[in-house]
């Protein structure tokens, strides 16, 4: 599938953490995260910030192996409780990884966790892993939140990516997507050719991006949509639509919420 621009992916991280910092700027820090109930709205922005130091340390260093947290300066958050503390470090974090990014460029070789050891992946990962919290935390601030189409639907690419990758590495949970002769239609009503099938094989699943009769379709806004998918809003809001087998979307959502 076709990636985002690696500098889009770089202008990203910079711009959904401005969008997160603004979501908090005022809010209850230690209201819980609905989405993340083990968290309260202040662990989930220090998770978000210390992610983006870790890939910073690991990009800035070329790592060839994973670096272990307490070796990430600043990890930790903040050392103050000082809302302005946490906001100017998530900003320090977030532009100390995208400097690292844009000086290393797209092809250099780093340790990742997943199916390829690029920079590339790290730009992505960290754009998508900021779009995603930001959802938590605006669903703990209870403000409305938005995203870009291209950039949510990448966000959905890049999650069925993650899971592919799950089931190719044994994962118990993502190992139970498969079956023949059942599919999965994601449809957004809202931007034209925004559409995603995914078929159940025998040993596997696949997915493309087509419009074709499936067991279940989930429909709605591509934003929508793409919380669904990470299980940051459920499949019964009035806000999508869920047409044939809703047990077999249950049944996806449950085996892909590893992540």
């Amino acid at each position: 599938m076709t990636l985002l621009p690696y500098d889009r992916y770089c202008d990203e991280i910079l711009a959904q953490t401005d969008a997160l910092r603004a979501t908090i700027e005022g809010a209850d820090l230690t209201a819980t995260v609905p989405s993340c109930p083990d968290w309260n709205l202040r662990q989930l922005a220090v998770h978000v910030g210390g992610a983006h130091r870790w890939v910073g340390e690991i990009v800035r260093s070329r790592a060839t192996e994973d670096i272990p947290e307490e070796k990430v300066p600043g990890f930790e958050g903040p050392g103050s409780d000082d809302p302005a503390a946490l906001d100017a470090w998530l900003a320090e974090g977030a532009a100390a990884a995208v400097e690292a990014l844009r000086e290393a460029g797209p092809d250099a070789e780093v340790w990742t966790w997943a199916w390829e050891r690029r920079t590339t992946f790290w730009a992505r990962r960290m754009a998508h892993e900021t779009v995603v919290h930001r959802a938590d935390a605006a669903l703990a601030a209870q403000v409305p939140y938005t995203v870009d189409p291209e950039v949510a639907a990448d966000t959905i690419d890049e999650w069925l990516r993650i899971v592919s990758f799950a089931q190719e590495g044994g994962d118990p949970e993502a190992d139970e997507l498969r079956g023949g002769g059942r599919s999965l239609h994601l449809h957004a009503t809202d931007v034209p050719g925004a559409e995603w099938l995914i078929e159940f094989g025998e040993d596997r699943f696949t997915w493309r991006h087509d419009h074709e009769k499936a067991t279940v379709a989930l429909r709605g806004p591509l934003t929508d949509l793409m919380l669904v998918f990470n299980r940051r809003l459920e499949p019964t809001s009035e806000r999508v639509e869920v047409f044939g087998d809703a047990e077999l979307l249950d049944f996806w959502l449950d085996r892909s919420s590893f992540g």
